[in-house]
């Protein structure tokens, strides 16, 4: 699959998430092998593009792979220049946020509100393609509400614009996170257009990776919440699509997955700061905990003792420290192994052309 003139090394990408994939975790889902790590969304208001927040999001690393840049506004001129502002600093993809429910985003009639004007749509996917160099992909939901899947019709009007890839989430703007992902529209959408098609929504494992992409035909699958402590989870199911087509995604022994998490706390404290990172620390280690004790690994009593003593951690080392007594206790109750994965040595060649 391309996106453009560039090719990700697999078709299982970590979904653009506000207040989570930060550059950190980008970092460590495409190490780990996802194809691709989209940032978190930056507004178009220029304005802000020198808040701390905001050049925080901008920050990136060759360790991320593709730099794929989310941008979220209303007005077709404002989302152009944001557009150019981040290819000039070195964006190899714009993405432009069309999918988010969330109410302060919808309420400035952006993210999937923009689902509702399909004219604006058009004039915005134009002006954003028309002002850079590198490719414009877009990320929708299938409608504005249950009555009003209009996915389909947006979806041709972003491959008649000129976008190189469409990710949809299975749910519409009403719907939020409720509910069940449906696949069908996705499915129409794929028949629709040309253009590569991201499934997104409700996937959580490679068996479910495999009916997504079987039952919609889509090119990919994009990974969001399931990966919240489980950061190896877009390459484990890229790893069994690739050698069984539709095996499990292998679990992390209990011992590498705590290893990880140990090295993702000292990339939050450092990039984020003594103040920050310890601060946004706290809802990593709550996803973790949520993970073991979904896999058995720790009792869900445990689970709660542990982040109620982290979560009253002020500092970095205190945390580091309290994950590493919680790694003793976890080792020691459970001391068997199992197979480990392996961090990749060396990045995929995304950055190469296509050929």
């Amino acid at each position: 699959m391309h996106i453009g003139g560039l090719k990700p090394c697999n078709n299982v990408f970590l979904a653009p998430m506000a207040g989570v994939t930060d550059l950190p975790m980008r970092e460590l889902a495409v190490e780990l092998g996802a194809g691709m790590a989209v940032g978190e969304m930056q507004s178009a208001d220029l304005s802000l593009a020198r808040s701390r927040k905001t050049t925080q999001r901008q920050r990136h690393s060759a360790r991320a792979g593709l730099r794929s840049v989310q941008i979220v506004g209303y007005d077709p001129q404002q989302l152009a220049e944001a557009a150019r502002f981040n290819a000039d600093l070195g964006a190899d993809i714009i993405d432009i946020n069309m999918g988010c429910p969330a109410k302060k985003v919808c309420r400035r009639a952006a993210g999937s509100a923009l689902l509702a004007d399909e004219v604006l749509v058009g004039r915005i996917l134009e002006a954003v393609v028309n002002a850079v160099d590198v490719p414009v992909t877009v990320k929708i939901r299938t409608g504005t509400d249950p009555e009003h899947r209009n996915g389909v019709t947006i979806a041709r009007i972003a491959e008649s614009a000129g976008i190189q890839m469409l990710t949809v989430h299975g749910r519409t703007r009403a719907d939020r996170f409720k509910g069940q992902a449906e696949y069908q529209t996705i499915a129409e959408i794929v028949r629709a257009v040309t253009i590569p098609v991201i499934a997104n929504g409700d996937i959580d494992s490679a068996q479910k990776a495999k009916e997504v992409l079987t039952t919609t035909g889509a090119a990919g699958v994009m990974i969001g919440r399931a990966a919240q402590g489980q950061l190896w989870l877009p390459g484990a199911v890229a790893s069994a699509l690739a050698t069984t087509g539709d095996g499990q995604a292998q679990t992390p022994a209990l011992s590498e997955q705590l290893r990880l998490q140990g090295d993702h706390l000292v990339r939050l404290h450092n990039f984020h700061g003594d103040h920050l990172g310890p601060r946004i620390a706290r809802k990593h280690q709550a996803w973790l905990l949520e993970s073991l004790t979904a896999q058995r690994a720790i009792s869900a009593e445990d689970a709660r003792a542990w982040r109620q003593t982290f979560n009253r951690l002020e500092s970095a080392e205190a945390q580091v420290e309290c994950l590493g007594e919680m790694t003793d206790a976890l080792m020691s109750a459970s001391p068997t192994t199992a197979p480990t994965m392996q961090m990749s040595s060396q990045l995929c060649p995304q950055m190469s052309a296509a050929a």
